[in-house]
């Protein structure tokens, strides 16, 4: 029986038990500090079988295998390069302890970097990576895979593509979130969980950071949006330093208590993370017994999502609006930024409209002389991280859209999709494959149906291809066309009576492209808030506009005009033809000066704006300290307190201290003409620990203190206690700062502290 079929079956009848901690309890059976335990575990196969049969034992439904760590890059640390084969050794492992009894899970942990767009490590290269440790563990006969401990939901998608690319094999994927419930990239439980679960995981959850008092509050946010099992393996409490050791002190009978919390909350699979052993595993199995999984009816909600933030569908009271401004038609400015690579512009015209009051942000970047597929992932890569707004993805090129959906770490719309024989052709395996919801536009080969009979056809049609497909119809939204009433009076009938019918019978969420209708009339803006407000009492879902459309107050000559009250319009051009506020007010932008556009460049992460702004101030004659200690360092000091208080989240805040970076390096000859590197400069050395690998945490604290003038001096990762007070002693540092991420290296740092006191030094 296969595992999805194994799994379905348990589920039916009772929560499903994974293992617990396979780190804490290797350390406790021998494997020394500073080793891969991966590594480790091929050459000591007796030592993880034991493991492996001891949670077995206790009643685990589901073994990991020993792989966490075994992928391209954190083994190249130990000059290792055979993945395939340790991968496959570690399944087989697992495989003969197991027997068939139970079913073995490939496990895939994350790669110690960040990927694009908020890292350096190119998404297709990390695809890639993961891709290459599936095979090695299905090669091992793996019966599902699990993608666990993920900081960063971009590398969970690449992990998730990676294994969907190789096989259909039952997928599990679970998020690590901090104790203010976001992962350490910033994302939330409930955008994780959207973004997962239409790409194509088949449970989804989160593991370690917290213990499950902690972990129940993230289990319940999610439980409205399921549309999979969820999954929790919770630590045994909260890591604590005793003497020389690293301890968890929940008890099994105490970490066991939860189980009923657990089952009620939602929770289909449930085990243990850090600290749990086979004994918690099986006092968990056991107040298991008899509790029945949450199976109560509840409302059905489809979303999208961006990697901070997400938009949910349902019985909402008012459409949500598109902001339909980052287009380049008509926009001189807009098109030649695009056409030269450059992002800013996009990135305000983003923000002028999440500040506005948008809901989802349409991207078009279709323009001639514009490599589209090239300004599309610029594009995406840029707001990924300056707006947590979720993205319409607007092209016609199957091409871009896939390189788009593929790159963007959320689950975006598509528009759209047409009923044209290729577009259907080229699309739709697109979106079931990427997960996307779509716009559905009614066309045809022979163009726009000049009928409502005709338009009902054809959005028939188009649904049922995409239902064939796989793709659920709750993830179509209908376009109504809207077409201009200056060339068609009857334009705004139809459209209203498409969405009618596509609210109240079918039942499908709607959209329109809201400014169309008034093309070529004067007021445009009164016309656009009429057809809104008409719009929204037909059912309409949402609306590609101007998001500052919903403060001007509808007008009922306008009303009149769109449902066919005014013959020729006449009445609404009298009143309004000659108004002095014919054309709409622009906002007087306050021109910024080089100080504040240096500072702005810094809170945006703006690196390609920053230059050009610092080269102006010193042509002009401005000092590069004044400039430098001004305007960039507190911008910086800014955006440290922005994170500190959960504003700005860790893409924003390496986005900003490498814009800082760049911006310094420009300035650091002029500051050497003005005696800036002679004046006194606290020296501050830095290290992870011996027997620690990690050094994702030192290398952001080393980059924000170099954009703070320190001067700092990094000694890697995997120290020793006698090379740090080596150098030490070398230096003389104001300060010393130590790093260690792994529980059983914690113990680490005191070494150097003891050893630092013994040598007398302060």
């Amino acid at each position: 029986m296969k595992a999805r079929d194994r799994i379905k079956k348990i589920l039916a009848r009772r929560i499903l038990v994974l293992d617990g901690a396979l780190g804490t309890e290797l350390h406790k059976m021998g494997m020394p500090g500073g080793v891969s335990p991966e590594i480790w575990c091929m050459k000591n196969p007796a030592v993880i079988s034991q493991i492996y049969s001891d949670y077995k034992e206790a009643g685990a439904d589901i073994l990991y295998t020993s792989s966490f760590g075994a992928n391209r890059e954190k083994l190249s640390q130990y000059n290792f390069d055979d993945v395939a084969l340790l991968n496959k050794k570690l399944a087989l492992i697992a495989k003969k302890v197991a027997g068939k009894d139970i079913m073995v899970a490939g496990d895939i942990g994350p790669t110690g970097r960040f990927i694009k767009p908020f890292g350096e490590l190119d998404f297709d290269k990390a695809v890639g990576i993961f891709k290459e440790q599936a095979k090695g563990l299905l090669s091992g006969g793996v019966d599902l895979f699990v993608i666990e401990t993920m900081m960063d939901v971009q590398e969970a998608r690449a992990a998730l593509i990676a294994v969907k690319e190789v096989t259909d094999k039952f997928t599990m994927v679970t998020m690590t979130y901090e104790k203010h419930g976001r992962t350490l990239s910033g994302n939330d439980p409930v955008s994780a969980l959207i973004t997962l679960q239409s790409l194509g995981a088949d449970a989804v959850g989160c593991n370690c950071s917290t213990g499950p008092k902690d972990m129940l509050k993230i289990i319940s946010l999610m439980k409205p949006f399921k549309k999979v099992p969820l999954i929790a393996k919770p630590n045994a409490g909260v890591p604590k330093l005793l003497g020389n050791e690293t301890v968890f002190d929940m008890t099994p009978y105490k970490f066991a208590s939860f189980a009923g919390r657990f089952a009620a909350s939602g929770v289909s699979m449930l085990g243990g993370c850090c600290g749990t052993t086979p004994e918690h595993i099986y006092r968990l199995k056991n107040a298991l017994k008899g509790k029945k999984l949450d199976k109560a009816k509840k409302e059905q909600f489809n979303g999208l999502s961006s990697p901070r933030s997400y938009f949910v569908f349902g019985n909402r009271r008012r459409c949500g609006i598109v902001g339909e401004k980052i287009n380049p038609t008509g926009k001189k400015h807009l098109k030649h930024e695009l056409s030269c690579g450059k992002i800013g512009l996009v990135r305000d015209i983003a923000k002028e409209q999440e500040t506005n009051g948008a809901d989802l942000l349409d991207v078009n970047v279709g323009a001639s002389g514009v490599d589209e597929k090239k300004a599309m992932s610029s594009v995406i890569s840029t707001l990924s991280v300056s707006t947590k707004l979720p993205l319409v993805i607007d092209s016609s090129n199957a091409r871009v859209m896939e390189s788009a959906l593929r790159l963007y770490p959320g689950r975006a719309l598509i528009n759209s999709v047409s009923g044209e024989k290729n577009n259907l052709k080229n699309l739709l395996p697109i979106v079931k494959k990427y997960g996307a919801m779509f716009i559905l536009l009614p066309l045809t080969d022979k163009g726009i149906p000049s009928t409502l009979r005709e338009r009902k056809s054809v959005i028939k049609k188009i649904i049922k291809k995409a239902q064939d497909l796989g793709i659920d119809k709750e993830d179509i939204i209908v376009d109504g066309l809207v077409m201009a009433f200056s060339a068609d009076q009857a334009a705004p009938i139809k459209t209203i009576k498409t969405v009618e019918w596509c609210s109240k019978t079918l039942r499908q969420k709607t959209i329109v492209g809201l400014s169309n209708i008034s093309f070529g009339m004067p007021r445009r803006d009164l016309i656009n808030a009429a057809f809104l407000r008409i719009m929204e009492n037909m059912g309409l879902t949402l609306a590609i506009a101007d998001p500052s459309v919903r403060r001007i107050k509808s007008d009922r000559a306008a009303e009149r005009l769109l449902l066919g009250k005014d013959n020729d319009g006449l009445i609404f051009i009298a009143r309004h033809a000659e108004s002095p506020a014919l054309k709409a007010k622009k906002k007087k932008i306050k021109s910024l000066n080089y100080g504040e556009k240096i500072f702005k460049a810094i809170m945006d992460g703006n690196k390609e704006g920053i230059l050009p702004s610092l080269r102006a101030s010193v042509r002009g004659g401005e000092k590069a300290l004044k400039l430098l200690e001004g305007h960039m360092i507190p911008a910086v000091i800014r955006v440290g307190e922005l994170f500190d208080r959960k504003v700005y989240f860790l893409p924003q805040l390496i986005a900003s201290a490498e814009t800082m970076k760049k911006g310094f390096s420009f300035l650091e000859p002029y500051l050497k003409r003005e005696a800036f590197d002679k004046r006194k400069k606290a020296i501050i050395l830095m290290a992870t620990v011996k027997g620690d690998i990690h050094d994702i945490g030192k290398n952001i604290v080393t980059l924000m203190l170099k954009n703070h003038s320190f001067r700092v001096i990094d000694l890697g990762k995997d120290v020793s206690a006698k090379k740090i007070i080596k150098e030490i002693k070398r230096h003389s540092p104001d300060m010393v700062g130590l790093s260690a991420l792994m529980t059983t290296t914690m113990v680490n740092m005191r070494d150097v502290i003891e050893l630092a006191e013994n040598e007398g030094l302060d």
